[in-house]
């Protein structure tokens, strides 16, 4: 049979669309099998839509309230969702939902003890160079001519600028301090400014640490014992939630 069907459509003729004439073609475009789809398919699915519409409409409870309607607002004839605060920033969500307390406890006492060691290598020393302060040296006239300030100070020219950690010429000779040109200095100022940004690093590392152990405490708490327990303040990326319990009279 299947043969048959195949061998039927053989001596069949390919049936064409005619074109629009040249005659109507004033009338635009003649529209084609293909396109008559397209736009029926179109239509029907409006009227299908207006028709679910419809319905709805019909079926609509008044008193109808769902948690949407006021957590958004139309602008423009649009509907836009309100933007609520985040109580976690991406990195503390990870770590509560990766890590325990004793983890993050661990970590945050590692933190701490780098930072108290790389604070006593410091010091901030150059804070000093750059507040705007000045100081006076009053000379005679006579001598204000041929005053030299490095000679004054007894020490190298390369290290008037300081404010801090300034020795004296007798001490570089004494304790052997390396050269003192542009390349050195150069070198121990970006080596000193390669530990401050790892402090500050390190610093923000232990304040996110912190953060996040106190909402995991407060979450185990919360889990111990959650009766009669109120919100005081909700959680935000730099503060974990606060909750009050009721007073209870221990025996």
């Amino acid at each position: 049979m299947s043969s048959w069907k195949k061998a039927s459509k053989v001596n069949q003729k390919t049936h064409r669309e005619r074109q629009q004439l040249h005659s109507r073609s004033h009338l635009g475009f003649l529209e084609k099998k293909k396109d008559y789809k397209v736009r029926a398919n179109r239509e029907n699915q409006k009227n299908l839509l207006i028709k679910s519409l419809k319905k709805r409409a019909l079926n609509k409870n008044p008193d109808e309230f769902y948690f949407n309607m006021v957590n958004s607002k139309v602008v423009d004839d649009v509907h836009h969702v309100k933007r609520k605060e985040t109580k976690h920033t991406p990195e503390q969500l990870k770590l509560m939902q990766t890590r325990d307390l004793k983890y993050v406890n661990s970590r945050r006492t590692m933190e701490v003890k780098k930072i108290d060691k790389l604070k006593s290598q410091l010091h901030f020393i150059d804070k000093a160079d750059q507040t705007p302060n000045s100081h006076i040296f009053f000379v005679e006239d006579e001598e204000a001519k041929d005053f030299d300030l490095c000679r004054h100070l007894n020490t190298h020219p390369s290290l008037i600028n300081r404010r801090s950690n300034r020795p004296r010429l007798e001490d570089l000779e004494k304790y052997s301090f390396p050269d003192l040109d542009d390349a050195s200095s150069k070198r121990a100022n970006s080596k000193k400014m390669k530990m401050y940004r790892e402090l500050e690093q390190r610093m923000e590392r232990e304040k996110t640490l912190s953060v996040v152990q106190r909402k995991l405490e407060v979450k185990r708490e919360l889990t111990r014992n959650n009766r009669g327990v109120k919100k005081v303040k909700p959680a935000t990326p730099n503060s974990a939630p606060v909750y009050k319990w009721k007073q209870e009279r221990k025996k």
